[in-house]
């Protein structure tokens, strides 16, 4: 189900079922969120929520993989992949959004003002 990139990118911090937590989660790398968290995510990594979490959060990283339930807005710099059991519930700016069937999303998606920005950031550099 998972995307062999992201599977080969080594996980820093799991969240496990049955744990929640309140605050801000700032990271490298991969890190999986299988319970319910609230509050900030920020990261160069992947995030990825596991079916059955519940993230409330304003979210800002490389790549998201949703398999359970976010609420919030999110600005991916690569993509967001809604998964078949996904259900997001806010914004997202992102150049890439894939969306299975069977995913639930209730927002906004700006694609091009992301891709811009990816523009510009190559550029820069």
């Amino acid at each position: 189900m998972w995307e062999k990139k992201q599977e080969s990118e080594e996980i820093k911090a799991i969240l496990g079922k049955g744990a929640e937590f309140v605050g801000k989660l700032i990271f490298n790398g991969s890190v999986r969120i299988d319970g319910d968290f609230q509050g900030e995510i920020h990261g160069q990594g992947s995030l990825v929520v596991g079916e059955g979490a519940l993230v409330k959060a304003n979210i800002a990283i490389k790549c998201v993989y949703i398999g359970g339930e976010v609420q919030g807005n999110i600005e991916a710099k690569e993509k967001i992949t809604l998964h078949s059991t996904g259900k997001f519930l806010g914004d997202v700016h992102t150049p890439v959004f894939i969306m299975e069937e069977g995913a639930f999303f209730d927002g906004k998606s700006h694609m091009a003002e992301a891709v811009e920005k990816k523009i510009n950031d190559h550029q820069a550099n």
